[in-house]
């Protein structure tokens, strides 16, 4: 089940910060575009979206489900998120294994904390310096185009990935993306397939769920699912909650602490 923290954990550190803001008519990407237009268009627009996003308050359901054991468990936070990367985490509701919620669910949040750090967050975005692209088509999805790169990690990093990334034409902003970790996060995994998704709240396109599924020697097949909702995008800061301290997940502390009833 270790491993299964490690997937989950990589795909956050890819997927957890929001995509770019919409874009106008004259940025979006046009069918003839070249692959270094589209990643140098996708990254400028991950900047804006970094000076447009001051704050966000969204909620997430996690699922864990382990088929040969039939072991499963379930955990509901509330997650503020404050420019340029600070994350906070207070648990509404969990239910299940509470060694999973433990040592699975509570490090994934453990380490999504960790990694709003400047430096990681710059080691795993999707640009041009570390990862390579290659066109795939232009596919039609419920009425909007998506402009679709194979991407491989240039360098040899375990929170990297390889596989297929949809870029919404209009907006210029990552909508989906599947595929499975860059290298196997050790030697007890041996397939991992995720799918990452984006919808648009207002002018940003933000985490809609995240759905992978593990085979673990021992352990068997165990699936993980994120799902977002409720977001609140820049609110005044006399309208964020405060969070219940004794339910806050948090770096300092004895993080890994189950929360008090």
């Amino acid at each position: 089940m270790r491993s299964t923290a490690l997937i989950v954990l990589a795909c956050l550190f890819l997927f957890g910060h929001p995509a770019a803001p919409r874009a106008g008519a004259e940025d979006a990407l046009h069918p003839g575009i070249s692959i270094e237009q589209a990643a140098a268009r996708m990254a400028e627009m991950d900047g804006v979206r970094l000076a447009a996003l001051e704050s966000y308050i969204a909620t997430r359901h996690y699922a864990v489900h382990n088929k040969r054991f039939n072991k499963h468990a379930e955990m509901t936070v509330r997650m503020v998120y404050f420019f340029p990367g600070r994350k906070e985490f207070e648990v509404i509701s969990e239910s299940g294994s509470s060694w999973i919620r433990n040592h699975v669910l509570r490090k994934m949040i453990q380490a999504e904390l960790e990694a709003t750090d400047g430096p990681m967050r710059n080691q795993t975005r999707i640009t041009a310096d570390n990862y390579q692209f290659r066109a795939a088509g232009i596919v039609q999805e419920a009425g909007r185009s998506f402009h679709v790169f194979e991407v491989t990690p240039r360098t040899p990093n375990k929170y990297l990935f390889r596989g297929r990334v949809w870029l919404d034409a209009e907006d210029a902003a990552v909508a989906r993306i599947e595929g499975s970790p860059a290298q196997p996060p050790s030697f007890w995994t041996r397939d991992v397939r995720f799918v990452h998704r984006y919808d648009r709240h207002e002018q940003f396109w933000l985490p809609t769920s995240n759905h992978s599924e593990t085979q673990v020697r021992i352990f068997g097949t165990t699936t993980v699912r994120i799902d977002y909702f409720g977001y609140r995008v820049n609110l005044p800061p006399e309208e964020i909650p405060r969070f219940n301290e004794r339910a806050r997940l948090a770096r300092e502390s004895n993080p890994l602490q189950e929360p008090q009833r």
